[in-house]
């Protein structure tokens, strides 16, 4: 969530930047400006009053001491109406504050500089390519052929026993893909992210701090009897792990890594595009976070990226990161970087990370602070990154490493498999 202080001093810069994300609803600027002035007059004047009430009770007090009690009932009978007028401005203060909330959580975060113009995905800025294409053969399949030639993932059985887009993992397909958590989990940890477990179901408050409600409730999961929400990605509970908290500046950076299974709706998904593993309503995934001084968080997201390229780099898997435009990135985000591989079978790129940095955007939320050196309260800065998600990995290394023996497993990925090929 934007600061209304930020928003009143750099109204210009302000309305600029939105543009970049397309953002239309322009006159929200202004109106939220001229509540929050209005915020500050009835504020002046509460505290004018109260500040009155307190004088005229010290004077009550110093006058019945000396016994003047007439003049001190006087000023009692003027003053008696501070009280009431004092109740009346904290409601309307409260209702202002309200409107003031409710129209700043319409606004997305400001992108940063480096963010390219443009409407989809069509125009991400393709930052860098690396790896070589593997030429498969003309019987080359795709994963989700793959995926019942070798009886390692059913996606009928997920049907019935849930619906589309929860599909049941068995044997060398279980085993590759707890392989791939545990790889995943060891390099954060050798990254110096520390591991923890987080509840997979999050309250209201928690998806309200890192931005998925109001803007994603509809892409959520919501177990209505309890008012919970299955969390679309681990960045939620543990971002959350610090709302309210007070951190001090010695501890940055905060680091941490989870693995969690995801939920997400997925509304209107359908096509070639979504089939087999290409995307789910259930996977899984292990999420990176990092809680930062704001100096750093720029510094920070280069890391990050570079850290889930060595990733892909180990996987063998040719990659490319692309830079996302203003009309492709996530509300809350200020950057974002999306990795992709690339499916010899489909012949197409597949995201399966996406490192962001959302500047103060998610910190005013949640609250999460600390003290600069000049003793003065500022908000740090998170950023969270994919690292990495399941389904699509998997999907790349199914296609682009099979051969007429089978489906070659990644060196590095042996010693966690037990296995050198599915076959």
């Amino acid at each position: 969530m934007l600061q209304i202080n930020f928003i009143r001093e750099n109204r210009d810069t302000v309305i600029e930047r939105l543009a970049v994300k397309n953002f239309k609803d322009i006159d929200l600027i202004d109106q939220l400006i001229e509540l929050d002035e209005s915020r500050r007059k009835i504020q002046n004047e509460s505290d004018s009053i109260a500040a009155e009430a307190n004088t005229a009770a010290k004077q009550i007090g110093d006058l019945m001491r000396q016994g003047k009690r007439e003049e001190a009932e006087a000023i009692k009978s003027k003053s008696s109406g501070y009280k009431e007028q004092v109740k009346q401005l904290a409601d309307k203060l409260a209702e202002v504050e309200k409107e003031l909330h409710d129209k700043l959580v319409q606004l997305p975060n400001l992108p940063h500089a480096s963010v390219p113009n443009g409407h989809s995905a069509e125009d991400n800025e393709v930052v860098l390519e690396h790896g070589e294409v593997p030429a498969l053969s003309a019987s080359a399949q795709a994963h989700w052929e793959l995926l019942t030639k070798y009886n390692i993932v059913d996606l009928e059985l997920g049907v019935k026993v849930t619906g589309a887009g929860f599909p049941v993992y068995k044997d060398k397909g279980a085993r590759l893909q707890r392989a791939l958590i545990n790889f995943f989990l060891d390099q954060a940890a050798e990254a110096g992210y520390s591991e923890v477990q987080v509840p997979i179901f999050v309250n209201e408050a928690s998806a309200f701090a890192t931005g998925q409600l109001p803007d994603k409730e509809g892409q959520m999961y919501h177990v209505t009897g309890d008012d919970f929400y299955l969390i679309p990605t681990a960045e939620v509970p543990v971002t959350n792990l610090y709302r309210d908290v007070i951190v001090k500046e010695e501890e940055f950076p905060i680091k941490h890594a989870a693995y969690t299974p995801c939920f997400r709706r997925e509304a209107g998904s359908y096509g070639a595009h979504v089939r087999g593993l290409n995307r789910l309503h259930q996977f899984d995934k292990v999420e990176t976070v990092q809680i930062v001084h704001p100096d750093q968080s720029y510094a920070v997201i280069e890391e990050m990226s570079l850290y889930i390229q060595g990733l892909l780099q180990k996987l063998e898997l040719p990659y490319r990161v692309l830079r996302l435009c203003g009309g492709d990135m996530s509300f809350t985000s200020a950057l974002t970087y999306d990795m992709e591989v690339f499916s010899a079978a489909q012949q197409r790129w597949l995201e399966v990370s996406s490192v962001s940095n959302f500047e103060t955007y998610q910190s005013n939320r949640l609250k999460v602070r600390f003290k600069n050196a000049e003793g003065k309260m500022q908000l740090a800065h998170t950023l969270n990154g994919s690292a990495l998600a399941l389904p699509r990995i998997v999907a790349s290394i199914l296609e682009n490493n099979q051969s007429e023996k089978g489906i070659r497993i990644p060196a590095v990925l042996v010693p966690y498999t037990g296995f050198e090929w599915i076959d």
